[in-house]
């Protein structure tokens, strides 16, 4: 069934026009995120935040963050973050649970788990009661804390400061600002070894590189009360290991991570069958738990030897440990892994030899039953009471084994999918017919498995000159973009904290274009001797070397010739061959803010019409010379809805189409410069080229509707042409704005920017620019 954002009318009454515009460009994106159940938590939430009464900003952040929470976490946690900001809304003011909302994405991403999430939640409804001035300074620096602590860790750390500074106010801002000693000090005391959100991915490809095959794992709230910590398990065919570890002894933390993996992976493949339970008693279920760690590890240990130092080196149950029972099952499970540990006790002696015994039968896991019946028979004999709450493996990678016992129905091929859908969506190239045929398609949506696709367009046999897809097709919507932002003022990346929305140009009337070339035809004219000498020229030979490819036949005789006439000779008789090629990629991106419909001083003509003025004798001075270039412009309306528009790219020919583009763009909005320079680099990082060129024309600073600091955006874009710069990309930016002296050689760079004082010479000046730049 298709979802339609029209079918939830109703919700979005409420919402102010912005926010429904704002739903409406992410609404492609949501629907491939959330299920039919999560849209209808997601928009009742949007509304229900909107009869807050706290603004517009509110709802806007929860339009664009919640599906990148859902990509984390998945949807069911929807519901329950509506719920936590409702119940938040009389204890706090609306820019806090805006940031709230805006950083669950974060904490989404570093839990990476549903009830992890659903824990953080309820962390902050605790802490903001407890310490409300302290909640804003807090998720400032939740990227810095989460990178350091667990949940559990974050949560006494916060709790320490609520409860340490519960009357000075100051001191609490400092202490959560992480601006205090004691900050710090608790910080250090909380931190944990390794995070498992910081070492998945490399567990992800060791059990790949193992067993061929992928395993889904997720973290456990482990110390979210105590310090203690959950053992690894294994439900519903999904690995969880605790979020953290830390080094045990010598052992590195990453070390820990690893042997858990591999032991809980090892259960996965090697369990075809679980084990009854029926009839056991807990100390019987207990030994048997060793056997099939045992068995499980053996068949492993066959297949990859270097297992077994991994587990071995983890066990450190000794001969002397004979108070309880957990002793001699922690004795027991060391001398099944580790050939090395002599152990004198009788009962250890036996298990060994009983294991050993069935080393031809290890793909049965009946041979547990057997062997663990017995042995907890015969331990009985010892006359120690077990308990099973704390007779339990010390061995830090073992898990706790519910995963074998026939407590529910198992399924073998359930446990190879564990974690993993197939894709809502597959794209399939056609030929004309297969369209044809398949052209009335009544139950096709948004949310088709398959989608169809041709190679050009398609026209009716009736010659209207307008193809099906403009009659009955519909423009088809880019999935968002996200991209971090810089914040100065806690020198961190806000991760994907703006959104770039790419937006198809409406095309203009294309004599625009032409009344162009035609009034500067004299520009053009003086600019086509300087466009002949850049182009390539093929192969050159340059002369009059003394160490070159070949002999120049011309210079050698010149220079027999002084030696006959007792003169001393030319030496440079050599001469070399070199491929004259230029190789460079160049993105014009322009700004197209509110500001460009403004009239130029003493003139009839806007800045924007100088713009496209200059951009088409930009583009073909380019365009002669064969570089290979793209225009792109930018407007945007806050950081959710950075409007992006592709004029011509790189792959695209100069013609007729992009020249009605150019002559269709208008201006409009605000200049979030930092994000379309992000954007605009990641289409030129895709060229294959020596040189890249990113040419920024603008007429003011970096601004938006939502920033008021006027120096958050300068910093932001600041960092973007760095970023850009990193990646081989030179940013140089052509300035309208008189004023733009005081902020632009910050942004740029001293050597990479122009202010044009005169603005009508704009035209004119550009190709000459060019020209200098890539000489």
């Amino acid at each position: 069934m298709s979802l339609n954002l029209t079918d939830y009318s109703e919700l979005l009454e409420s919402l102010q026009a912005e926010s429904r515009s704002l739903l409406e460009n992410t609404w492609s994106d949501a629907i491939r995120t959330l299920s039919p159940r999560g849209i209808d938590n997601y928009l009742k939430g949007a509304s229900a935040l909107q009869g807050l009464g706290r603004g517009r900003t509110l709802v806007d952040v929860w339009i664009n963050e919640i599906p990148l929470v859902v990509k984390e976490v998945g949807d069911d946690v929807v519901s329950d973050l509506a719920t936590t900001c409702l119940m938040l809304s009389s204890k706090t003011s609306g820019a806090v649970i805006e940031i709230i909302i805006a950083t669950s994405v974060t904490a989404a991403s570093r839990l990476g788990d549903p009830e992890l999430f659903r824990n953080y939640l309820q962390f902050l409804n605790t802490f903001t009661a407890q310490a409300p001035s302290g909640v804003r300074p807090m998720l400032d620096n939740l990227e810095v804390l989460f990178s350091q602590l667990t949940l559990g860790g974050l949560r006494r750390w916060a709790l320490w400061g609520a409860h340490a500074h519960r009357t000075d106010y100051e001191a609490q801002l400092q202490y959560f600002s992480l601006s205090s000693k004691e900050s710090h000090a608790v910080l250090r005391k909380e931190r944990k070894g390794t995070l498992f959100v910081d070492i998945q991915r490399r567990i992800n490809i060791y059990l790949r590189a193992l067993w061929a095959r992928d395993f889904y794992m997720r973290p456990t709230s482990g110390d979210f009360e105590n310090r203690e910590g959950y053992r690894p398990f294994i439900e519903d065919y999904i690995i969880h290991l605790p979020d953290a570890y830390d080094n045990y002894g010598d052992i590195a933390a990453s070390e820990v991570y690893r042997a858990a993996a591999a032991h809980a992976a090892a259960h996965l493949v090697e369990t075809k069958k679980p084990i009854s339970a029926e009839s056991l008693n807990p100390l019987q279920m207990a030994v048997i738990s060793v056997i099939e760690d045992a068995r499980v590890e053996a068949l492993s240990i066959r297949r990859f030897p270097g297992l077994q130092h991994t587990w071995s080196a983890l066990h450190i149950a000794t001969a002397d440990m004979n108070t309880t029972i957990g002793d001699y099952l922690n004795r027991l499970a060391r001398a099944l892994i580790d050939p090395d540990y002599s152990d004198p006790d009788e009962w250890v002696i036996q298990g060994r030899l009983l294991f050993s015994q069935v080393q031809d039968r290890l793909t049965d896991n009946q041979i547990c039953w057997d062997i663990g019946v017995q042995l907890a028979h015969e331990i009985m004999a010892k006359k120690i009471p077990f308990n099973p709450r704390t007779d339990v493996l010390t061995a830090l990678y073992r898990d706790d084994n519910r995963y074998f016992w026939e407590f529910e129905e198992f399924d073998f091929e359930r446990s190879i999918a564990a974690g993993y859908e197939p894709l809502k969506q597959v794209r399939k190239h056609v030929s004309v017919m297969e369209f044809i045929n398949e052209l009335d398609v009544e139950t096709a949506g948004d949310d088709a498995q398959e989608i169809w696709v041709l190679g050009t367009e398609l026209f009716p046999y009736e010659d209207y000159g307008v193809s099906y897809n403009t009659l009955e097709g519909k423009e088809p919507v880019a999935s968002p973009f996200h991209y971090a932002e810089w914040d100065y003022q806690i020198q961190l990346e806000r991760p994907a904290w703006s959104t770039v929305q790419e937006k198809r140009a409406k095309p203009g009337d294309i004599q625009i274009i032409d009344e162009i070339a035609a009034q500067y035809k004299r520009e053009i004219h003086r600019m086509k001797f300087l466009l002949d000498a850049m182009q390539p020229q093929g192969v050159q030979r340059i002369r009059k070397l003394e160490d070159g490819d070949e002999i120049d036949i011309n210079a050698a005789i010149s220079s027999l010739v002084d030696i006959r006439m007792g003169q001393h000779p030319d030496p440079r008789v050599m001469m070399r061959a070199v491929r004259k090629v230029r190789d460079i990629s160049v993105m014009v991106l322009l700004d197209l803010s509110e500001s460009t419909n403004n009239q130029v001083n003493g003139q009839e003509f806007t800045v924007l019409d100088l713009t496209r003025q200059a951009t088409v004798l930009l583009a073909d001075a380019i365009n002669r010379i064969g570089d290979p270039f793209a225009i792109h412009g930018f407007c945007s309306d806050g950081r959710h809805d950075v409007e992006y528009y592709r004029f011509k790219d790189f792959d695209q020919p100069y013609n007729e189409v992009p020249k009605m583009r150019l002559a269709g763009m208008t201006g409009q909005l605000s200049t979030r410069m930092g994000a379309a320079i992000r954007h605009a680099s990641h289409f030129l990082k895709l060229q294959r080229a020596a040189k890249k060129l990113l040419l920024v024309i603008t007429d003011g600073e970096p601004a938006d509707v939502d920033v008021r600091d006027p120096q958050y955006l300068r910093f932001d874009t600041k960092k973007a042409v760095e970023e850009a710069g990193r990646s081989g990309i030179l940013t140089y930016c052509m300035s309208l704005d008189p004023r733009a002296d005081q902020y632009v050689s910050r942004i740029f760079g001293m050597r990479n920017y122009m202010v044009v004082d005169h603005v009508e010479r704009l035209p004119e000046k550009l190709p000459m620019l060019y020209a200098g730049l890539t000489r």
